[in-house]
């Protein structure tokens, strides 16, 4: 049985989203039992989640997962960091020069290569994920709270699955051009 005929199966079940529709296949299906819409939704809940843990410090997810990143791996290029993120180098280009003008990176020429600006964390930049790491993995698992243990775990290694199946190294938003956002 295919996801759209399982839930509209398991709505009509529970009363909920019974009306039919005249499409064919897919298109017919509902909207909420599309993994694209869930996938989509559950991103919006876990952006919320984490504006409301670490708002004040006005950090989004993606630019927490960039700090993150510097934080683990120190100084590096901007296309490896792009990488490391899962985003493109020019949404990349944004995000790093709001974190510049924040005082919490900064940018310098490689000495190995001159042509390469590398990218690190400022102290300020470290004090602000030692202040907001808490926070942040209170919002990881209050995306997942309503799930078992077991679930949860399960569900992060399907989706880790997933992503590695599908994963480029050439693109790492999947090959559609558009940017990825924690």
């Amino acid at each position: 049985m295919t996801v759209a005929k399982t839930a509209r199966t398991e709505e009509s079940a529970t009363g909920q989203n019974t009306a039919s529709s005249d499409e064919p296949g897919w298109r017919g299906g509902s909207l909420q039992g599309r993994p694209g819409f869930l996938i989509r939704r559950l991103h919006q809940i876990h952006t919320a989640l984490f504006a409301q843990e670490c708002g004040e410090e006005k950090i989004t997810p993606i630019m927490y997962s960039v700090l993150s990143a510097l934080s683990q791996i120190g100084p590096v290029d901007q296309t490896t960091l792009a990488r490391a993120v899962a985003i493109d180098k020019t949404n990349m280009a944004d995000i790093l020069e709001r974190l510049r003008k924040r005082g919490l990176i900064r940018r310098r020429t490689s000495t190995k290569d001159r042509r390469v600006r590398l990218t690190g964390l400022t102290d300020e930049g470290r004090e602000l994920l030692d202040r907001i790491d808490a926070k942040a993995e209170r919002a990881h698992l209050r995306t997942l709270e309503d799930l078992p243990p077991a679930e949860q775990a399960q569900l992060v290694d399907l989706m880790t699955r997933i992503v590695e199946a599908k994963d480029t190294t050439s693109d790492p938003t999947g090959g559609d051009g558009e940017s990825a956002v924690d």
